[in-house]
Parts: structure tokens; C-alpha cells; sequence
């Protein structure tokens, strides 16, 4: 359910009324009439006119955003895994599989003092 106020984007035009589909608005109303297929009015400030229009065709404009960063990110880590011939990592993304987030540890640690002997050692050359 939409919040009075909220800023949204019309994605759909249902009823073939014309909407801007693309521009945004801002919901004005609820229709709360039980025979309405109509859920809100909204305000479009680009044609400077109020719709009708059913929840269908409206949606969030922080949800569509969400979902262009995560496109964006997927896309990103499919770009990722075909640059360094990653399979797995590729077929985890392209079967839509989270991948399970294990913490390798790091095998290239010097001790303390062995480094403190490193840099000793090239400062005195």
C-alpha cells in the first residue's frame, strides 16, 4: 500500500487512459470505493493532471531503483567472472544462487618480527 504523499512511477497503462507511462507522480487519494477497480489518485506534475489509476500500474520509485542497482550489480559481477574465467562465480549468477560468503585465511602473514628482520634488513643496504 502506497503512502499519501509518496513519489511513484507509472509503469503500466491497464486501462488505456492515456498515463505518461515513464513520468513520474505523487499519489493524492485512495479510491476506497469496493466497486472501483481504481486504488489511487494520483497527481502527475508533468501533464499537470490527476488519474485514476489501480495499484498494478504505479509502482515505488525507491523500489524501481533498487532493482536498476541490483541489475547493475549483476551485470557488474557477470562482467567480473567472464574477465577472469570464473565458473563457478558465473554459474552461481546466472542460476541465481547466493554464494555462501567463506572467509579464507590469509596464508602470505609474516610474523611480527620477521618483518620488523625484512625491513631491517633493506634499510641496512
Amino acid at each position: 500500500m502506497l503512502h499519501l504523499g509518496e513519489k511513484i512511477v507509472v509503469v503500466a497503462d491497464t486501462f488505456e487512459q492515456s498515463l505518461p507511462v515513464g513520468d513520474y507522480g505523487y499519489v493524492i487519494a485512495y479510491d476506497r470505493n469496493p466497486d472501483n477497480a481504481f486504488d489511487y489518485v494520483i497527481r502527475i506534475p508533468k501533464v499537470n493532471r490527476n488519474f485514476f489509476v489501480p495499484s498494478g500500474d504505479v509502482e515505488p520509485e525507491e523500489r524501481l531503483l533498487q532493482q536498476e542497482a541490483e541489475r547493475v550489480g549483476r551485470e557488474a559481477l557477470i562482467d567480473y567472472a567472464l574477465a577472469t574465467h570464473n565458473e563457478k562465480l558465473f554459474y552461481h549468477i546466472m542460476n541465481g544462487e547466493e554464494l555462501p560468503f567463506v572467509e579464507e585465511p590469509l596464508t602470505d602473514t609474516v610474523a611480527q618480527a620477521d618483518f620488523v628482520k625484512q625491513i631491517n634488513l633493506r634499510a641496512w643496504i
